[in-house]
């Protein structure tokens, strides 16, 4: 029994029989997909893999290439490069429409066609050959295999795509686009004509949902500031004109193709696909749409929803050598232990679990911050069960380790994982591999100093 095989299963049995939408036919090839054809697959941060109906049927992907192709040009340029050249606002309007910034020509955002066009040009490469199998490469590394294009596709996109033509010359009139229209746009006609599957869509959502990292094969694709940035629009204009509903409805980022694809992105949890040919008058795939708002209804996925409850961060925060108090297994002489029992405040332990993010950071800081001493002590933090601390977090705990150790306290950390270094012109801390040294050291440094205090 396979829980999450078994529901993705279920969904397809029962949108099966859904017949509202049609087949995209303004290009000749995709009018030949079988309507009933219907396939969901999902991949996890450990790289598990799920699917269920016709999940490993070939399709191009289309237009849910322009996340990825937009990735390759923010880590070919930087973002201000890009954004000079597209925007990052919705549209409102269809995904092939004649919609240009007044004045610059600039388009919208990249998942229109006028914005995934020049997103496609400004990958790097010494002509449109390089360019493509730069943009082929990077799609089958976000994928996990080597993919290919289904060249009748191309052939019949390339006859009926003057639209798209159309766009390109108005964007390079208006000085948006560079080079050669005609290689330009074929570029994106051969972008789009990449075969997939729903496996492989899958897995290229889940890595921008890992943090550009592909979970199945471990390649670092694209940076973890890529991936963030493509979600963001994903999320705002992935869509086209039903973004703003699919944002409420669903709440996470996704993008969707004429061919019948559909991915969405749950960061940090999953990346899910369909296959489903069928497309409303939007353009997006009707049980695609359906399925996936299921999905995100049933596991609470929408990303405005508070998280639910979880293990407490903090799992103990005591003080001195007190009853019940945290203490080193070293033993003791009486006098030794009275000046512990005396002085045992002096020193503050907190331990935390689980992963550190900004609440999670809050809760240690705000424990510790209740139960400084007056006096300078040592302030020991347990943190051998915390499991991630993110960037963000490890450089707000190093800020307010470093402030306490500028007013005197001695900073001790007991971690089975690097920790990030002292910040600097700021007193350095002592790290331990355990708990068990971490206090035991603070305890030797206490009973010093209190014998020196003692002999004077």
């Amino acid at each position: 029994m396979e829980p999450v095989t078994d529901a993705l299963e279920e969904i397809c049995r029962r949108l099966a029989g859904v017949a509202d939408g049609a087949v995209a036919d303004y290009i000749p090839q995709l009018a030949l997909a079988d309507p009933q054809a219907f396939g969901l697959a999902l991949v996890s941060m450990d790289g598990h893999r799920y699917q269920a109906g016709d999940a490993h049927t070939p399709f191009t992907i289309q237009s849910v290439s322009k996340p990825f192709v937009y990735a390759l040009a923010l880590a070919d340029l930087g973002p201000d490069a890009v954004a000079a050249r597209v925007g990052a606002e919705p549209s409102g309007e269809a995904f092939n429409a004649i919609s240009l910034e007044p004045g610059t020509g600039r388009p919208a955002n990249p998942m229109v066609n006028a914005g995934a066009i020049v997103a496609t040009s400004l990958v790097r490469g010494a002509d449109a050959g390089e360019r493509f199998e730069r943009i082929r490469a990077c799609l089958s590394a976000f994928a996990g295999r080597a993919l290919d294009v289904d060249e009748e596709v191309y052939a019949s996109e390339a006859a009926t795509g003057d639209r798209n033509r159309a766009l390109a010359y108005l964007m390079r009139a208006a000085g948006a686009l560079d080079g050669d229209v005609g290689e330009e746009v074929d570029t994106y006609f051969r972008q789009c004509s990449v075969r997939v599957t729903a496996c492989d869509l899958a897995a290229m959502a889940a890595t921008l949902a890992h943090g550009g990292a592909n979970p199945v094969t471990g390649e670092q694709v694209v940076t973890e500031d890529v991936a963030t940035r493509v979600m963001a629009v994903m999320a705002t204009c992935g869509m086209y004109d039903r973004a703003g509903t699919w944002l409420l409805d669903v709440g996470l980022p996704a993008k969707s193709g004429v061919a019948g694809g559909l991915i969405a992105v749950s960061p940090a949890r999953f990346g899910i696909a369909v296959y489903s040919p069928p497309l409303d008058k939007t353009g997006n795939p009707v049980r695609g749409v359906r399925a996936l708002t299921e999905v995100s209804r049933r596991f609470g996925l929408h990303m405005m929803r508070p998280a639910g409850r979880h293990a407490v961060t903090v799992t103990e925060a005591t003080t001195g050598r007190k009853a019940g108090a945290a203490r080193s297994e070293r033993v003791r002489g009486p006098e030794e232990d009275a000046r512990l029992a005396a002085e045992g405040h002096r020193i503050v332990l907190v331990a935390a679990q689980g992963g550190l993010e900004f609440t999670e950071t809050e809760q240690i800081l705000h424990a510790v911050d209740i139960r400084v001493p007056e006096q300078p002590g040592w302030i020991v933090l347990d943190l051998t069960r915390v499991t991630a601390i993110a960037q963000g977090s490890a450089m707000m705990l190093g800020a307010a380790l470093a402030a306490f150790a500028r007013q005197g306290h001695h900073i001790v950390i007991a971690a089975q994982r690097d920790f990030p270094a002292p910040v600097p012109d700021t007193p350095s801390w002592h790290t331990f591999p355990d708990r068990e040294a971490a206090l035991a050291w603070s305890e030797e440094q206490l009973l010093a100093e209190t014998a020196d205090l003692r002999d004077t």
